[in-house]
């Protein structure tokens, strides 16, 4: 092996208590993978990506997984509802987040985890983001304990082509910290266990900050002013006394405790190509989501993705967005 993942192989037997000769023949048996790392590369051409909202969202809240949302949430509602009684996450974004990730189980991903991770922790593309590298070889340690600890088999298991994996393409370190036996069965499956998948996800945003009762965009009607309470952050910057202050008012018969108390944020879901803004007070639970993908496009599409699915099975008030 190379001296970098020889490196790797001690501290990582030391830190988690695995025999060395264990963690070296995974990395001995890791294979480079080109795919993950051409999906991997920056553009080649000068310039940032151009940020388009609607593009991102016709992508995502599609009626594909809509109509087939709608059928996901009939056929698993008793768990849905479990879960969402213990977690305060309504059904609807539970149902959403399956649905953008991996169309309720149809995109789960063919890609050798072990050789994805390996890949690239050691030869990740971009020289200008060692962070992502070190995140890589990170979630690389972790799906070596799974497999010392008998969850998965890291010789075998498969995902996307960044290691994300099963119904709701959890992280190697996201399966450890948060995924949840959903069923009680006594082991977590989440490739192939409908219950396992919708507890974890409700687990996962129940840690990462979701408050029950709270929709995941406030209605307001923001100021025509908007560009001084923009944030772009990961968690909310202002309040609602702040944004009134600034000339913000809730929507006509929306007015609603649970919201008005939370920290909130003002996000730009900017569409460069056409030329357009649209402007969004968001709660704790649209930066809980942010916790899933980074991404406020992919936040905003659960949201409304959950949206349309409540609106046609009729659950609560689809205008709550939450």
């Amino acid at each position: 092996m190379f001296a970098e993942i020889q490196a790797f192989a001690r501290q990582t037997a030391a830190d988690q208590q695995i025999p060395e000769s264990q963690v070296e023949a995974l990395l001995r048996n890791a294979r480079y993978n080109e795919t993950a790392v051409r999906l991997m590369t920056p553009p080649s051409r000068s310039g940032r990506i151009r940020r388009a909202w609607q593009s991102y969202r016709q992508r995502h809240v599609d009626p594909i997984r809509t109509r087939r949302g709608v059928a996901f949430w009939q056929d698993h509602r008793q768990t849905l509802d479990q879960v969402s009684a213990r977690t305060g996450v309504p059904p609807s974004i539970l149902v959403a987040i399956i649905g953008i990730e991996t169309v309720y189980g149809q995109y789960t991903g063919d890609y050798r985890v072990l050789d994805t991770l390996t890949t690239l922790g050691f030869r990740y593309p971009d020289p200008k983001r060692p962070e992502r590298q070190a995140m890589f070889r990170q979630q690389l340690a972790d799906l070596i304990l799974l497999d010392h600890q008998g969850q998965l088999d890291a010789y075998t298991v498969e995902g996307s082509f960044a290691g994300a994996m099963g119904l709701p393409q959890f992280m190697p370190g996201s399966l450890m910290r948060y995924a949840a036996d959903g069923d009680g069965d006594g082991r977590i499956d989440l490739a192939n266990n409908v219950d396992d998948a919708i507890a974890s996800v409700g687990r996962f945003l129940q840690l990462h900050g979701w408050v029950r009762d709270v929709p995941v965009f406030a209605p307001v009607r923001l100021p025509e002013r908007v560009a001084p309470l923009l944030q772009e952050g990961l968690a909310p910057t202002t309040d609602w006394t702040r944004l009134q202050a600034a000339g913000a008012q809730a929507l006509p018969g929306r007015r609603n405790s649970h919201w008005e108390a939370q920290p909130l944020g003002v996000i730009d879901l900017q569409d460069e190509i056409r030329g357009t803004h649209d402007y969004r007070t968001v709660t704790p639970n649209f930066f809980a989501i942010t916790h899933y993908n980074r991404s406020y496009f992919y936040a905003a599409s659960v949201a409304e993705l959950a949206h349309e699915i409540a609106d046609r099975v009729g659950y609560g008030d689809p205008d709550s967005l939450n």
